[in-house]
């Protein structure tokens, strides 16, 4: 049982790290080539888990030149624009100018009920409300509006916001995340000070809190401490 758990925990971490190396994308963001790779590499770290008369080295082996083969492939399709149109694919027009392109859907067998969904999720019902809708090679649908169905945005009433920026955490579960505190231009007192304001004499009752780009603190109490006070 020992020589199991040692061997899964082994495959595991091996697994986990070799992933991170092939990049952060989520399931429905990857190439053709990259769903294969981890559907393969899902299927031989199993095997040696499952019998341990197998070599560990028999699974990690494989595992190793998949992602080698991976990381070369995502290199070559990086510089060069012919190869990447070879592993990756093309996007393809789908509609244009409010027209269903019927010859792209049917060279893509994508049927018009799954065109249609994705245009519902995308917010759209109205295909005449499209100017172009582009299948990319993930798979995912990008959608182009027509100019006068788009969203109205600042820059179409000559307003220019002033700019924003990423609110900055300082406690998360009642830690201070002091290399933020510092980059913000505060410290320990200062964040002690503002919550003490607030009737918060204890940090470590804070479940979160951030300070946003106006200098605005928000904080949130843990729910063991909170009772009816409000996040502020």
């Amino acid at each position: 049982m020992l020589l199991i758990i040692i061997r899964t925990l082994i495959l595991y971490g091996a697994t986990v790290l070799l992933l991170r190396v092939m990049g952060k994308r989520q399931i429905g963001q990857l190439q053709p080539y990259e769903l294969v790779v981890i559907i393969m590499i899902s299927e031989l770290a199993a095997i040696p888990m499952q019998n341990t008369g197998i070599p560990l080295l028999s699974g990690l082996i494989p595992i190793f030149i998949l992602v080698a083969v991976q990381v070369l492939l995502s290199l070559v399709s990086l510089y060069s624009e012919k190869a990447r149109g070879t592993i990756c694919g093309k996007p393809s027009i789908v509609i244009a100018n409010s027209r269903i392109v019927e010859e792209e859907l049917r060279r893509l067998r994508y049927n018009l009920n799954d065109l249609l969904e994705q245009l519902r999720l995308k917010d759209v019902p109205d295909i005449g409300d499209v100017e172009y809708a582009i299948l990319e090679t993930s798979g995912e649908l990008s959608v182009i509006l027509k100019s006068e169905k788009r969203p109205l945005i600042p820059q179409d009433l000559n307003i220019s916001p002033e700019r924003e920026d990423l609110p900055t955490t300082l406690i998360i579960d009642g830690r201070i995340i002091n290399e933020n505190l510092t980059r913000v231009g505060h410290n320990t007192d200062w964040l002690r000070q503002e919550l003490e304001r607030a009737e918060v004499n204890d940090i470590k009752d804070v479940f979160f809190a951030s300070l946003d780009a106006h200098g605005q603190l928000y904080w949130q109490l843990k729910s063991s401490v909170a009772g009816d006070r409000n996040p502020q």
